[in-house]
């Protein structure tokens, strides 16, 4: 039987949130079954604090994932964590934020999946709740497209296209099987252009960014020092980003999802597009 997980003790990572520049501290700790994945401002007094992680709670989408709890209390750029419980099967867990935003670490959720095996991982009583897909559901905007098909296990293809040659057009095909993320998703890392970062710092977004957590792109090379960790780097990234933002559902996917140029806009607005069909879905 496929059961619940959740953490066997607490673990913590300090960084500085991506947009903010701020210092941001978490910690996950163990939850009950049936919790799911709770994001914890403890800088906000009582329960206030807590935003369940789930599509419904998704408020903005730019440059991030951004929820916002009934009490008005926000958490910004959570896929990068979100990623990584996906991938390691982790479904109930408290993660305690002293801030706004999660640490941006070295911009892949490599450090997040250190993070979790660090505090270990504890089987619950409880099977796991799938969510299976029983018919195609698509959203569209031009070019860009992402829909979910009923489909056996968790299978994601993506492409993505840049005009500019360090990226050009990449895809990937990935499914997600015991410890996969952890060795073909996980290390890639979030990637900037180098001319947009006055318009970021304008916008008071990307002050935390630096080549230490993001690839950063100036015309058609890669300027970081290391370069890159593969030549696909770009598109494993945007499926990290796909697999944290569709984590939201609230527990893992049975079916297919395929999308053009995925972006966490698309992500949310086809989650939400499932749930209001309820011809579309069952929960196994």
């Amino acid at each position: 039987m496929n059961l619940q997980t959740t953490i066997a003790g607490p673990a913590s990572v300090s960084g500085v949130g991506v947009h903010s520049g701020k210092p941001a501290r978490l910690t996950i700790r163990p939850a009950g079954e049936g919790t799911g994945v709770v994001f914890v401002r403890a800088d906000v007094a009582d329960r206030d604090g807590d935003i369940p992680a789930l599509a419904t709670r998704v408020t903005t989408t730019e440059l991030g994932t951004n929820m916002t709890n009934d009490a008005g209390v926000s958490v910004a750029t959570v896929e990068h964590f979100l990623a990584a419980c996906a991938g390691l099967g982790v479904d109930n867990v408290r993660a305690e934020l002293d801030g706004p935003e999660l640490p941006i670490l070295d911009g892949s959720s490599k450090p997040f999946v250190a993070l979790l095996e660090r505090a270990g991982l504890k089987h619950q009583a409880k099977p796991r709740r799938v969510l299976r897909i029983l018919k195609t559901v698509e959203i569209r905007q031009g070019v860009k497209f992402a829909r979910l098909s009923p489909g056996e296990d968790f299978t994601m293809r993506i492409a993505i296209d840049f005009p500019t040659r360090a990226i050009g057009r990449q895809a990937i095909s990935f499914t997600m099987l015991p410890g996969a993320f952890a060795r073909e998703i996980a290390w890639a890392r979030t990637f900037g252009f180098a001319h947009q970062a006055e318009q970021l710092y304008a916008m008071g977004k990307g002050l935390g960014a630096s080549m230490d957590n993001t690839v950063v792109i100036e015309n058609d090379a890669v300027i970081n020092p290391g370069g890159l960790q593969a030549h696909d780097e770009f598109v494993r990234h945007k499926l990290l980003d796909v697999i944290g933002d569709l984590f939201l559902a609230g527990g893992p996917i049975e079916g297919l999802y395929e999308a053009e140029q995925p972006g966490h806009a698309l992500n949310n607005q086809l989650l939400r597009a499932v749930f209001a069909d309820t011809s579309s879905f069952a929960w196994t």
